[in-house]
């Protein structure tokens, strides 16, 4: 049985940490490189990215066990990584920690992630093979509503955040337009955005993009079978979520606060993130990511099949998120096409693991 922490207390880090510790003991001695995988989805807006403080509770937690190397490792989306370390104060646990910063979007080396088109046909996106060697991946990030597949959570971090993005890195020399769209669109009015034929451009333009993070974007239904193809690439060993405050309805990047005051974490990231979905009021299998993900048996996400540790009480902290706009056409995902194919995958492979840091 699956076991993931929730825990509340007085402060961020003694949350977060508090979280961690309810686990129990880990053992993490014959790791070689452990990765810290934090969420920079905006480089200048907190609410949206992975506080300091959990990052400092994570690695107090971490150098209790493990003396190693430790990289923390991103791949921010439309704008430079370094800006989301020094705006967020990352760049001081360099120092103190003796950990490195490394921005994926960067990786000279890659590791192919082999997903599927709005048509269905076969694509091949690069993933930072940075990230897919380290042994130990720990995904620490906020809970959030999304624009696309309802929640993120400690899944799609991995996922979407090790996914190579050039122009990310070097903005002054890339060829998208893509940042520029996407500033357009978030200064239209909702009643704009809403319609279809706006919707669907937003799409078009995913597709068409330099970027690997926006081409893994490809319609509502195709997307969670790429998030799930990922997973079976690259997912966290361990899962951190950090509630304290999370972010209901236009996220993932412009959303507003949810102070609850808690945290999550797992071994289990499919548990984790399935907790964290009841926690906003989702069931966790109408996620259909978490729902190929359970299925595909990389992770547990029936809720009475997980053992809940920590002083949270999960039906007491649980509320209802206010959905993204776009959750009614969200909800659409289940596509018979997609489903035949989920299925062939699983079927070519019983095991479900294709990168050699989950093996």
């Amino acid at each position: 049985m699956s076991i993931v922490a929730l825990t509340t207390g007085d402060s961020r880090y003694e949350t977060v940490r508090a979280a961690l510790d309810a686990l129990g003991p880990i053992d993490l001695r014959d790791r070689r490189r452990v990765l810290i995988k934090p969420n920079l989805v905006s480089v200048r807006r907190q609410l949206a990215s992975t506080h300091v403080d959990a990052l400092r509770a994570t690695l107090d937690w971490l150098r209790e066990r493990y003396d190693g190397p430790v990289i923390i490792g991103e791949g921010a989306a439309m704008a430079p990584t370094e800006e989301g370390f020094r705006n967020f104060g990352y760049d001081a646990l360099a120092n103190t920690y003796g950990v490195q910063l490394v921005d994926f979007n960067a990786d000279e080396r890659t590791y192919p992630l082999r997903v599927y088109d709005h048509r269905l046909r076969p694509q091949t996106l690069a993933l930072s093979a940075t990230a897919v060697e380290s042994d130990f991946i720990i995904s620490v990030g906020p809970p959030k509503t999304h624009d696309l597949v309802m929640i993120t959570a400690s899944i799609k971090n991995v996922v979407l955040g090790t996914l190579i993005d050039r122009d990310a890195s070097c903005p002054r020399t890339g060829s998208s337009i893509l940042p520029i769209l996407w500033k357009l669109y978030s200064m239209m009015p909702l009643q704009v955005k809403l319609l279809p034929i706006v919707d669907e451009m937003r799409l078009v333009f995913s597709r068409k993009s330099a970027s690997d993070k926006a081409r893994l974007h490809q319609s509502y239904p195709v997307i969670h079978l790429n998030i799930f193809l990922g997973a079976r690439v690259i997912r966290p060993h361990l899962a951190v979520l950090d509630a304290w405050e999370a972010m209901e309805g236009e996220g993932p990047t412009q959303g507003d606060p949810v102070p609850l005051h808690a945290a999550v974490a797992s071994l289990d990231p499919v548990a984790a993130d399935a907790v964290a979905a009841h926690l906003m009021g989702f069931d966790p299998f109408e996620i259909g990511y978490l729902w190929y993900c359970h299925r595909a048996g990389l992770g547990q996400g029936d809720l009475e099949s997980i053992q809940m540790v920590g002083n949270g009480d999960l039906q007491t902290l649980s509320r209802p998120f206010r959905r993204h706009s776009t959750y009614p056409r969200q909800r659409h995902w289940r596509d018979e096409r997609v489903e035949t194919l989920f299925q062939q995958i699983i079927a070519e492979s019983s095991n479900a693991v294709s990168s050699p840091h989950l093996r």
